[in-house]
């Protein structure tokens, strides 16, 4: 743990001058628990002191939020040891603690730590050391091979734990038939002490083990109440058979508990083992991406030979050859031959696609009926299935807001279950008459076998992984836990037109010139080759063929076009306002025909020279088939659509009465996409934003909910929360409707997670006693909680099956 007054040093980025250096100072100062900072210019770095290492996280982030940077590295690494919901909580806390570590969550469904440290301060060696500390450890290993060894860990665990499941029931089966029918029956106590005492010692001694060792760092979990009834009820047992007399001479009758002691560690341990399996059926949708990617793919050498390699092996230009029927191993470009390949499991659209030369084919898709050859681009990591399965584990392994307090719930969840028991006892010993002590034992034992702390820990982690799973299995990749579930909450949806609403592949429909003079078309030609407007792409396929010509002074006009000079004159591209502003006329013929095609929903752009517009031109961009569908479908569900748009107003309004959207924006620039988003936030709307291209990542980082369009930018892709791997907007509601499914399962979840507890530990306690006289027999306290946590992970599988 931090000692008082550490000094961290915090590296920064982009802090260039005295006046950054001041900026942050006075940030740090605002930070509580920040004891002394000083901005050191010249080593990059802030040096704090802190009598908490958790001010380190606020100290960076309040760095973050003044606009600078700070390098940290956030990693993944599988926790081993964990057997319960506290354990994750005291894992969290050990990392949290060590010093350099900004930020950690362990999450007990995916068994994962996250972690964000400070690279010159500790390292994953040291993470582990504090891991270890608290006596549990982290599986250190290169990513390719980290998940086949968790594999091999995880199924000898669950093995192990099938065998002592089946050895436990063995031996508490005749504890149990002597204990219930034949107690009276010769030596009937050492029978059952000696079936039972392998049960708790040999079987269950993980449970001391582990109790032990959260007893040397002053914590506990549910090993801890575990270890507690079983061993109290055994001893109380032990000590009744040898010494008989010490109850007879006080009038009472020494009964022994060996079956208790048995039947909870044999119910535990059932519980524990369908508990894994129903958690290994939560991730299997990882499982199914991984298991997309071929091990060995066929090469093709500079000599036309075909050699087998390894799919770690293969380099980015390697040319690769695909047979019918096989897995594409790693994205790449089509280079000879086509063929139809399905690519249902990244984008969930059962429709193969036909693959030419120079298209893109993707990792983990299936190949039909033809053989192809293709040129690998993006090998490893880099591969868009690679960073489906990152984004998919990272997501299922996020918190949602909500587990951050059920988190502190079973943090304190142990210590108070404890303190009922005693409680319990001492309530019985004095009100308990003449059986006080015997019933006081009993009573918290049951209260300490009852309480589960799982059933509470995995209530969300397990729905999120379902949730997130499932929409990974439909093209729909959600980035984080909150996002999910904020979702069902969006009551406003501002959509980008080019790429989201139409498909984003403008052409020219139509081109008209003043006096039918096209002598400077290769004026136009040149400038729109320099222009990175999608726009500019179409016209330049239209007048394929052109010569181009050398001009001078390009200059991009954000929104608005493009200009440049040639022969001593400024020419221009672009919308009406570009016109305007520079005083350009614009002959009646070219006007008529931009009206006309304005109403037609075509994009109209200007060429012009500096005194009059030389020619319009008509570009249109087709309407997605699922478009108007998903519009009237999210409209349904009672959503505000809002259609953004930098186009002219003839053509957005024309779009906007196609699909049915009531509310729309033209001639939109980038910033100001933005600044509409938080205008319906202030509103009191929950916002979601749906773009594609570079301009909508602004709006997009602004929006509770971004969703990016899988075809579009990777700028957009990496700033929204959830992308959709087909472009297709039918998506947006499917995701929304998972939203609340999730939610509603969390929901359903934590309610029988807490009122389990809730009645259970009264009754256990005994609060029927004095009413009815029903005691709750420990055995059967046992099974309960072995089956609360089983319910909450089968209520979370229920989202599998959900349409």
């Amino acid at each position: 743990m931090a000692t008082n007054k550490e000094t961290i040093y915090i590296p920064l980025e982009d802090v260039e001058s005295e006046h950054c250096a001041l900026i942050v100072e006075k940030g740090l100062a605002q930070v509580k628990g920040v004891e002394t900072h000083k901005v050191e210019l010249n080593n990059r770095r802030a040096a704090i002191t802190v009598n908490d290492n958790e001010v380190v996280g606020e100290a960076v982030k309040a760095i973050k939020d003044l606009g600078y940077g700070v390098p940290t590295v956030k990693q993944s690494y599988p926790v081993l040891g964990m057997t319960c919901a506290s354990c994750a909580g005291s894992a969290e806390s050990m990392v949290k603690y060590a010093p350099g570590v900004v930020n950690a969550e362990v999450n007990y469904g995916t068994g994962n730590l996250t972690v964000e440290f400070l690279p010159n301060m500790t390292n994953s060696e040291q993470i582990r050391k504090a891991v270890q500390d608290g006596g549990y450890d982290l599986l250190l290993e290169d990513e390719n091979k980290q998940q086949e060894t968790l594999e091999a860990i995880h199924a000898e665990k669950f093995r192990k734990l099938k065998n002592k499941t089946i050895w436990a029931v063995i031996l508490s089966l005749p504890v149990v038939i002597i204990g219930m029918f034949f107690m009276d029956m010769p030596y009937g106590n050492e029978i059952m002490w000696a079936f039972s005492t392998p049960v708790v010692l040999w079987l269950g001694k993980d449970f001391f083990i582990n109790a032990w060792k959260q007893a040397k760092h002053r914590s506990a979990n549910m090993d801890t109440l575990v270890a507690l009834s079983t061993g109290i009820a055994y001893i109380f047992s032990v000590f009744n058979m040898l010494f008989m007399d010490f109850w007879h001479q006080r009038g009472l009758h020494a009964h022994v508990y060996f079956e208790a002691a048995a039947v909870i560690i044999a119910f535990i341990l059932l519980g524990k083992l369908l508990e894994e399996k129903a958690k290994g059926n939560t991730s299997s949708a990882i499982k199914k991406l991984m298991g997309l990617q071929p091990k060995t793919v066929i090469v093709i050498e500079a000599d036309g030979t075909e050699r087998q390699k390894a799919i770690e092996d293969v380099n980015a230009g390697d040319i690769i050859l695909v047979k019918p029927g096989e897995k594409i191993a790693v994205d790449g470009m089509v280079v000879s031959g086509n063929s139809y390949v399905d690519e249902s499991m990244l984008s969930g659209e059962p429709v193969p696609v036909l693959k030419k030369e120079n298209e893109k084919v993707f990792a983990g898709t299936i190949n039909q009926k033809g053989s192809f050859q293709f040129k690998a681009v993006k090998v490893g990591k880099e591969t868009m299935l690679a960073h489906i399965i990152k984004m998919v584990q990272d997501a299922q392994g996020s918190k949602a807001p909500v587990q951050k307090l059920v988190d502190k719930i079973a943090g304190i969840f142990v210590p108070v279950v404890i303190s009922i028991a005693i409680l319990t006892f001492i309530l019985w010993y004095f009100l308990g008459g003449d059986n006080g002590v015997v019933q006081g034992l009993l009573a918290a034992v049951t209260v300490l076998v009852i309480a589960c702390p799982c059933a509470l820990g995995l209530a969300t982690p397990t729905a999120i992984m379902v949730g997130v799973g499932k929409g990974a299995e439909n093209g729909i990749l959600i980035k984080d836990a909150e996002s999910l579930e904020l979702a069902k909450k969006v009551n406003a949806i501002v959509l980008d037109k080019t790429g989201t609403i139409t498909e984003g592949r403008p052409q020219v429909t139509g081109i008209q010139w003043l006096n039918n003079d096209d002598a400077t078309k290769d004026v136009l030609l040149s400038i729109e080759k320099q222009s990175e407007h999608p726009l500019a792409e179409a016209v330049v396929k239209h007048l394929e063929g052109v010569s181009t010509t050398a001009l001078s002074n390009f200059d991009s006009i954000t929104g608005k076009g493009a200009k440049a000079d040639y022969n001593n004159d400024t020419y221009y591209v672009g919308n009406k306002k570009l016109l305007a502003e520079n005083n350009i006329t614009i002959a009646d013929q070219l006007q008529q025909q931009a009206d006309e095609w304005g109403t037609q929903s075509k994009t109209v752009i200007w060429f012009a020279n500096s005194k009059q517009a030389l020619s319009v031109i008509a570009i249109s961009d087709k309407i997605k088939e699922t478009s108007v569908a998903a519009i009237k479908e999210m409209q349904d569900m009672g959503i505000d659509l809002y259609m953004l748009t930098g186009d002219n107003e003839a053509t957005a309004k024309a779009i906007a009465q196609q699909t049915g959207i009531g509310h729309y924006k033209a001639e939109v620039l980038p910033q100001h996409k933005a600044d509409f988003v938080k205008e319906l936030q202030a509103q009191g709307k929950v916002v979601a934003m749906v773009g594609d291209g570079i301009n909508d990542s602004t709006a997009l980082a602004t929006a509770d909910v971004s969703i990016a369009m899988g075809k579009g930018s990777d700028i957009a892709m990496d700033v929204a929360k959830m992308t959709i791997i087909s472009s297709d907007l039918t998506k947006i509601p499917q995701a929304i409707r998972l939203s609340k499914q999730t939610v509603a399962t969390i929901k359903q979840n934590l309610f029988w997670a807490f009122i389990y507890n809730l009645i259970g530990i009264p009754i256990a306690a005994g609060i029927l006693y004095p009413i009815n006289g029903f005691l709750l027999n420990p055995m059967i306290a046992g099974a309960a909680m072995a089956l609360s946590s089983v319910s909450v992970v089968s209520n979370s599988l229920r989202l599998k099956w959900k349409k």
